[in-house]
């Protein structure tokens, strides 16, 4: 194919932290992006050519980015896979990952059915309805999380059940129906971030993910497993690749059980969070393949530059705040080994990805497979020096600031 610059107007369904990144990998690519998403002066406005204010759903919203776009992508599950596929019938626009793609990852039930169908390995699981099923369910499988099956992210929505006993407080927390997947004995959670381009398939190297109430905390690249653990892990990740339809990054989260074996958790349509230390730690970010692969270009080099940790910065503030900041991140900014990553929103409340810090391991560079404890160390020592606090004008008595490093 050939490729001329200035490149082609990508419209992105979402405008938060993923949207923004995508529009830093855009610009010296000539590629300019508009985005969609509900809230005026979303993250992604600081880095993209234009919003238009709709929500992930709105009809009307859509079609109109699809009028002014030469590709329609997304970076949020909550966008409507119907709609798209209409805008992409009525401009005569692609639309990657397809929608029917999004109309499978967003029901969870649907989901796991789907790569259970397809040979590839998953936990048990058992979709739910009511009190007693789930009592049926967790008497059979012992303890399991219960997932519900639309609109969870982050952990929201996600609520392990232990005994019978507690399956009507879970149900309930939910909100309607689910899906009860078995409890595993893992080692360490796993992640491949993979590009599905228009003639191949390339994955990054094996991400592990550190989780704590069961928010993703930290990601180690290369994942502390043996390199026959990262073998099937990446064997796992190019199935589903092959399993989905249509161009673009997918985030596959795993688990390597005490056994070796890996299976399946869950499969995000877009960039992912445990992908986000690729723009320093590999020769190409996420963020970049991604749109080359939606527009159909050459998938650039996934190699390891050097072993890389990243730390999200989560908001530990004890309500919905804003006109806050964070702590002294000179730290970061003087070391030449440590990156920040600001997501640019203007409220923080707890657990909110306000953005991430990176270390790589420049001493282990060229790809080596091992980590050292210290990069992770450091990361969570950055990290936890940056914690919020919100100013208060003391003649005033009013808030003052503004989120920002």
């Amino acid at each position: 194919m050939t490729v001329t610059l200035p490149g082609p107007t990508v419209g992105v369904v979402g405008g938060g932290q993923l949207g923004r990144m995508l529009g830093e990998a855009a610009a010296p690519l000539g590629v300019e992006l508009i985005v969609l998403d509900p809230t005026p002066d979303p993250p992604a406005a600081a880095t993209t050519a234009e919003q238009i204010v709709g929500d992930f759903d709105d009809r009307k919203a859509i079609m109109e980015l699809a009028s002014r776009v030469d590709v329609l992508t997304y970076e949020i599950e909550l966008a409507d896979p119907d709609v798209l596929a209409d805008a992409a019938e009525e401009f005569g626009i692609p639309v990657h990952p397809d929608p029917s793609t999004l109309r499978t990852i967003q029901d969870k039930l649907v989901q796991t059915e789907a790569v259970a169908d397809a040979g590839i390995p998953v936990p048990e699981f058992v979709g739910v309805e009511t009190k007693r099923l789930l009592s049926e369910v967790v008497e059979e499988l012992g303890s399991v999380m219960l997932k519900a099956r639309t609109g969870g992210y982050d952990g929201r929505g996600n609520v392990p059940v232990r005994s019978p006993d507690e399956s009507a407080d879970a149900l309930q927390t939910v909100g309607g129906d689910a899906i009860a997947e078995q409890f595993v004995p893992y080692e360490r959670e796993l992640s491949v971030i993979g590009v599905k381009g228009a003639d191949e398939i390339r994955t990054y190297p094996v991400t592990e993910t550190i989780h704590r109430e069961q928010i993703l905390r930290e990601s180690v690249t290369p994942a502390r497993a043996s390199q026959e653990v990262r073998d099937r892990a990446e064997s796992v990740a190019r199935d589903v690749l092959t399993m989905v339809d249509g161009r673009g990054v997918y985030g596959i989260e795993l688990f390597e059980t005490e056994a070796g074996q890996i299976l399946v958790n869950e499969i995000a349509p877009r960039p992912h969070n445990s992908g986000h230390w690729s723009i320093e730690g590999a020769a190409t970010s996420q963020f970049e393949n991604h749109l080359r692969a939606i527009l159909g270009w050459p998938i650039a080099p996934t190699d390891l530059l050097s072993p890389t940790v990243t730390a999200n910065l989560l908001g530990d503030t004890p309500s919905r705040q804003s006109l806050v900041r964070t702590g002294d991140v000179s730290p970061v900014l003087a070391d030449a080994d440590t990156d920040a990553h600001w997501y640019g929103k203007r409220e923080v409340y707890p657990l909110r990805k306000m953005g991430h810090i990176t270390v790589t391991d420049r001493t282990r560079a060229n790809g080596e497979s091992e980590v050292a404890a210290e990069p992770l160390a450091r990361a969570r020592e950055l990290r936890d020096g940056l914690g919020f606090a919100a100013e208060w004008d003391r003649q005033t008595r009013t808030r003052t600031g503004l989120l920002m490093f």
